[in-house]
């Protein structure tokens, strides 16, 4: 079982040594990051923390944040695949699905990783819970062309990326750093003037044209809408997305006089993600003859 979040208060209070142990990870092994951070409490926000470690790298030797950037791990290497690596990013490449692709996909990524080690002499890094997996091939190929400079640059800003999502899921307290967003939807039936209940909610990411990965699963409640967001408390990945409704089991059930079969059974809706934390509220308004939707609020 997890263990609780560490709260901002008891930080500010711990001797260096604890403060090192429970942030030491946050930075891939780089505990250096939170014992300078230390000497820097106390913090009245988690993100006043947050930009306290951030602010600890900026101001390190060039060679000391070589070495940060040295220390992760490749995306499904050898030893991320061997369980060789930190436990959060053995989560965090789990999470993306990097842990259950083909042979033919870890041929794809050890070539990937190869070639780019080679032009940049660190391994590619991303913050692999903002992206799904057809857009983390897409932006590891095209940072393939960077210029050593500008990549290094995108490297440390995705490293500050993954820091503030993993010191949020270790510390409670006032102003987090924003490091998530939310896909929901809700029905509403135009017949009856009123919102869908027990309609049946299917979300996909759209990984190619071959392959769809089931992401959640619900049903309206009374008001039309799940009872919790399809994706929520953490980033929503830059992906293409498919929400599949049941309408015409529901149109069924409501005793509508439907042909056979009926002419709008299961209604998809695709759509794109581009803000990881961004708010994607993506309603369904229907007859059991047309439908329309809308990016809402």
């Amino acid at each position: 079982m997890a263990s609780a979040p560490l709260t901002l208060t008891a930080l500010n209070a711990m001797p260096e040594p604890d403060f090192v142990a429970a942030l030491g990870a946050v930075y891939e092994h780089a505990p250096w990051v939170a014992a300078a951070a230390s000497a820097r409490r106390p913090f009245a926000t988690v993100e006043a923390l947050a930009d306290a470690m951030r602010a600890v790298i900026e101001e390190a030797p060039d060679g000391q944040r070589l070495a940060l950037l040295a220390g992760h791990p490749e995306l499904a290497g050898r030893a991320a695949r061997a369980g060789r690596i930190e436990p959060a990013s053995v989560a965090e490449q789990a999470a993306a699905g990097l842990d259950r692709l083909s042979e033919a996909e870890y041929a794809r990524f050890e070539a990937l990783n190869a070639a780019y080690r080679a032009r940049f002499g660190i391994p590619f890094i991303l913050c692999v819970k903002r992206h799904g997996r057809a857009s983390l091939l897409r932006r590891f190929e095209a940072r393939l062309a960077s210029a050593p400079e500008t990549e290094r640059r995108t490297a440390l800003a995705e490293v500050f990326r993954i820091g503030a999502i993993r010191l949020n899921g270790l510390v409670a307290g006032e102003g987090p750093p924003r490091t998530t967003g939310r896909i929901s939807t809700h029905v509403l039936d135009t017949v009856r003037g009123r919102p869908a209940a027990g309609i049946g909610v299917e979300l996909h990411e759209i990984v190619s044209a071959e392959e769809t990965v089931l992401v959640a699963r619900a049903v309206t409640n009374a008001d039309g809408r799940t009872d919790a967001p399809l994706i929520g408390g953490r980033p929503v990945p830059i992906a293409i997305y498919e929400l599949r409704f049941a309408l015409g089991a529901y149109h069924r059930a409501a005793g509508y006089d439907l042909a056979d079969p009926p002419f709008l059974d299961v209604v998809p809706l695709r759509f794109g993600v581009s803000e990881p934390e961004g708010h994607y509220h993506v309603p369904l308004v229907a007859t059991p003859w047309s439908f329309q939707t809308y990016r809402g609020s």
